[in-house]
């Protein structure tokens, strides 16, 4: 059930040509670095169009490039993060153990990037673009204090972009392209099993009221610890889908050194379907269910059985205006402000499908539209080389601490980014891009009161999930390295 969680990291973040992230590098899940000549300016660079890669940025830019182009790259994610668990507990209130997490961010990750464009004639400017719109990747091992919320996420994707760009007269131009996109995720968590047990025997012995539950099951699970009975069960789900969308771009020439640019990109429905499966090869020892003794693992299976599972997910639509100003032979100036429709990602509602039935798997987000703020600049060094630098200011969606998920644990950050073009010759050059991205120090405080045992512990009502709060804190911090190749016909 691919997003089960998802919906965690979400919906959010090029499976034909690879992905990710630790925690994607823009705000949310997005993975903020599509293009390696965007980067060396922290993407103020929208109404520059010096490359194909304008398709992703600005379409209308397109005009303003000359025969057929092509540029490659791949963008190499470097992330440090690491978490301090300040009293993470069990959905009855004990302190779960286990440790920080280790390092649960990979080594490094790389995102690759393709675009080209085509002119047909004076007026029109065609092309494609291939890069990753979403992306996260994490794995905080079996005996993270966290567990029962995530174990792992690896969420992936590939946007396929063909637009059209058409010159209205010397001044106005008018950009338009289609989106297919594709995202594959799989994530992990854990399942306290004795806790489950625990609450499922008083549920079978007709106690039923959520108050008594919470009162009762910690004696109960302490009675079963003591019987034998330990360990964890590993909860696994995966799935993809193709999503579609649109986005488009104007672009306003004020004179031979001055454009502004607007551009919007649609939101993409997705609905997602897949499997959901739990294993409890970990559960050791024997409980009593109507009288009939059976193995722990094989009574913890009951309240979890495998299940097809189904969610709609919409992601955020962005709108951006920018500008770009040649102030002198030297020396160029860029800016760039972007809203993105966060919003749209408040409550996750998985559908379960299985005998005997479960109820939904629900994760509260509660996401609020956020800004990027990035100015950039451009310096002709020489004939061969041009610098770039840019700095940039984005905002996190996550509203509170108590929103804020060990799957996109996500804080304001700055962007600083360093670049440059180096010329081979006329018609091939390649762009070198770094980016040092500071993560705001940030706490989670998640809670989930659904029971391993499927009864949520302030609603009454059914659910799957296993419930606990995670309470910890976060220090992170990005480097993105970036090399793009550029050919001109």
């Amino acid at each position: 059930m691919k997003l089960k969680h998802l919906s965690l990291s979400v919906m959010i973040m090029g499976t034909a040509l690879g992905l990710a992230s630790t925690q994607a590098a823009a705000s949310g899940y997005q993975f903020g670095s599509q293009s390696v000549s965007g980067q060396g300016s922290a993407h103020a660079n929208g109404a520059e169009a010096n490359d194909p890669s304008t398709i992703f940025s600005n379409p209308a830019g397109l005009t303003r490039l000359d025969g057929t182009q092509f540029s490659t790259g791949v963008t190499l994610v470097v992330p440090h993060s690491e978490y301090t668990d300040n009293g993470s507990k069990n959905v009855l209130g004990q302190p779960t153990g286990g440790d920080n997490g280790g390092t649960f961010a990979p080594k490094a990750v790389a995102a690759p990037t393709f675009y080209l464009s085509s002119k047909i004639n004076d007026k029109l400017t065609a092309g494609i673009g291939m890069y990753v719109p979403y992306g996260a990747k994490l794995d905080y091992g079996f005996n993270w204090a966290g567990r029962y919320a995530l174990k792992s996420i690896n969420l992936q994707s590939l946007n396929i972009n063909p637009s059209i760009a058409f010159k209205l007269d010397e001044r106005n131009s008018f950009g338009f392209g289609v989106s297919a996109q594709y995202m594959k995720a799989t994530l992990e968590q854990m399942a306290d099993a004795v806790d489950g047990l625990a609450i499922g025997g008083l549920m079978q012995q007709g106690i039923t009221n959520p108050a008594q539950i919470a009162a009762l099951a910690p004696g109960v699970a302490a009675q079963l610890r003591q019987s034998g009975v330990s360990g964890d069960g590993l909860g696994h789900v995966q799935g993809d889908d193709w999503g579609f969308g649109w986005n488009m771009g104007y672009m306003f020439q004020l004179d031979d050194n001055t454009r502004f640019g607007l551009a919007y990109r649609s939101s993409v429905k997705q609905s997602l379907s897949g499997t959901s499966t739990w294993t409890f090869n970990n559960v050791t020892g024997n409980v009593t269910v109507g009288g009939v003794t059976l193995p722990a693992a094989v009574a913890a299976k009951f309240k979890h059985p495998d299940a097809t599972a189904s969610v709609d997910v919409t992601t955020p639509e962005t709108a951006s205006a920018n500008f770009f100003h040649q102030l002198n032979p030297k020396i160029a100036l860029m800016g760039d402000v972007t809203w993105v429709r966060n919003s749209r990602m408040q409550q996750i509602d998985i559908k379960q499908y299985s005998v005997p039935a479960q109820g939904d798997l629900v994760i509260h987000q509660n996401w609020r539209d956020t800004w990027r703020v990035s100015v950039g600049s451009n310096y002709q060094l020489n004939d061969a080389w041009m610098l770039r630098g840019g700095l940039a200011w984005e905002q996190s969606p996550v509203k509170s601490d108590d929103q804020r998920h060990p799957a996109i644990p996500d804080s304001d950050r700055i962007w600083l980014s360093l670049g440059a073009n180096f010329k081979i010759n006329k018609q091939s050059s390649i762009d070198m891009a770094y980016s040092f991205i500071d993560f705001k120090n940030a706490n989670v405080n998640y809670s989930d009161s659904c029971t391993p045992a499927g009864v949520n512990l302030s609603t009454g009502g059914s659910c799957t999930g296993n419930g606990g709060t995670v309470k910890g804190s976060y220090k992170t911090y990005l480097q993105l390295l970036g090399l793009q190749y550029n050919y001109r016909f």
